[in-house]
């Protein structure tokens, strides 16, 4: 019988230009502002004012500009065009695959809005084709074990919550949630109200409340010390959250303009050198998942992956 020889291990070929993108140099930089929009949560059961407080504060982050609301709610946000005083957009969605979301956010990143609103992110959750159904979607890949779908679900769930958080304007999403019941010794115990999405997700968000059916509203996590601690009866969302957060996040900080970098990344001279430097830049300002529309195909794609998309493509052509 021949003997074969023992298998010779090799690892999947990498091109010298994704390792400069992906292996780039640690480098401190001074700290700033500069750039950073606002993103706020608002939780709550129905009934508690989610939709209402969170158009006022997408209205008042607005500054009188037409924002976008990606509706999940059958239409409630629309109700209130009449009575907010304020112009948006919406689209309405009925299916709530997160990568769904991640093209819409693409789309009113595209169309230039300064505020995208999501009412409600629990949707997409669990909703129809939400993280939890594509969870038990893919468990049948790893033979019906669930927890073993997580290696689909997941992946899902962060890429959406990277494009939310990028999005180059300011955010406000909306969430569901309900009273937590656990059996102790048998009985019944309430521990507090839980929010119908990843748990944790609230402190993704610069700003997260949570409000009752009284339309009270708690902050429950602030970086801005305005709001630290502070309860709010009925609120004004423009007066009392947009403005003084508004105020916070420019004081001492410059405006940037995310475009500068998608017509950088687009322009007919660039170089895979300047395209390089450009990934950079956008990594050091944390916008590297910023959502856009690929300019030849029309698809979701972050800003990060068409610099490197690009920058691979123009070396390659010149080697």
């Amino acid at each position: 019988m021949t003997q074969l020889p023992p298998p010779t291990r090799t690892g999947r070929p990498q091109s010298a230009t994704a390792d400069e993108y992906d292996d780039g140099p640690f480098t401190f930089r001074p700290a700033t502002k500069d750039g950073h929009n606002a993103t706020v949560a608002i939780q709550g059961p129905s009934g508690s004012g989610k939709t209402w407080t969170g158009l006022s504060i997408a209205s008042g982050l607005a500054e009188g500009e037409r924002f976008a609301v990606i509706d999940t709610e059958r239409g409630a946000a629309a109700l209130y065009v009449n009575d907010l005083g304020a112009t948006f957009d919406t689209l309405p969605m009925r299916r709530y695959d997160p990568r769904d979301l991640q093209k819409a956010l693409a789309a009113a990143a595209q169309a230039g809005y300064p505020v995208v609103m999501v009412d409600s992110l629990s949707h997409f959750w669990k909703g129809t084709d939400g993280t939890l159904d594509q969870v038990e979607k893919a468990k049948s890949k790893y033979g019906g074990n669930k927890f073993a779908g997580w290696k689909d679900g997941t992946p899902i769930q962060n890429e959406m919550i990277e494009a939310l958080m990028s999005y180059p304007g300011h955010v406000v999403a909306t969430m569901r949630s309900y009273v937590d019941w656990v059996l102790e010794s048998g009985q019944p115990v309430n521990k507090g109200m839980r929010v119908e999405q990843r748990r944790g997700i609230e402190f993704e968000f610069g700003v997260a409340a949570e409000m009752d059916k009284g339309n009270r509203l708690r902050f429950i996590k602030s970086r801005c010390p305005s709001f630290r601690g502070l309860q709010l009866d009925q609120p004004n969302g423009a007066r009392d959250i947009a403005k003084p957060y508004l105020d916070w996040l420019r004081d001492g900080a410059k405006e940037v303009d995310p475009t500068v970098w998608i017509d950088a990344a687009n322009a007919p001279d660039a170089t895979p050198d300047s395209l390089l430097a450009l990934y950079r830049e956008v990594e050091a300002a944390s916008a590297l998942a910023t959502p856009l529309l690929h300019p030849e195909t029309g698809k979701p794609i972050s800003l990060g992956d068409l610099i490197k998309e690009r920058g691979t493509a123009l070396k390659a052509a010149t080697s």
